[in-house]
């Protein structure tokens, strides 16, 4: 298993990764949000390859506040969920995260579909919207405040 940074050439498999958890975990309309954001809001964003096949992805965007980091776009493969890849990926991207000076509060804008395995890792629910995404996947706002001080 490698953890990359994204490249162009990986658009085809994330777009794929995407239509294989629609409907699940997806609306059918997000796709464009998805398209929208490999065009134009792409940062920090990163693939799980395992024998050379993308089969996870997410990212991480700066905000307008220089204290807060939104991760963005977590998909894994239907066949590899609940197998480490998205506990791999999540790990990797708050350590990334906690080297960017200034950064206080890590959100996740979820689902209640998902939302259990953010709080695995500390993330707290501060806000759901009804169907914000589209009809039947409501926005679970959560928030991971960093300790810039851990304990020696």
């Amino acid at each position: 298993m490698q953890i990359r940074k994204y490249q162009h050439s990986d658009r085809k498999s994330i777009i794929d990764l995407l239509r294989q958890n629609t409907p699940t975990y997806f609306a059918p309309s997000e796709e464009s949000d998805l398209n929208d954001f490999l065009d134009n809001h792409l940062e920090n964003y990163f693939v799980v390859e395992v024998e050379n096949e993308v089969l996870a992805c997410g990212g991480f965007n700066t905000s307008e506040d220089e204290k807060i980091i939104r991760i963005s776009w977590d998909i894994v493969h239907p066949q590899f969920q609940g197998k480490g890849l998205g506990s791999k990926l999540i790990k990797f991207r708050i350590q990334k995260i906690k080297e960017i000076k200034n950064i206080e509060i890590i959100v996740v804008r979820t689902s209640q579909l998902v939302y259990q395995f953010y709080e695995k890792f500390g993330f707290e629910l501060k806000e759901i919207v009804r169907n914000f995404w589209a009809d039947g996947f409501d926005l679970y706002h959560m928030e991971l405040q960093l300790d810039k001080n851990p304990p020696q």
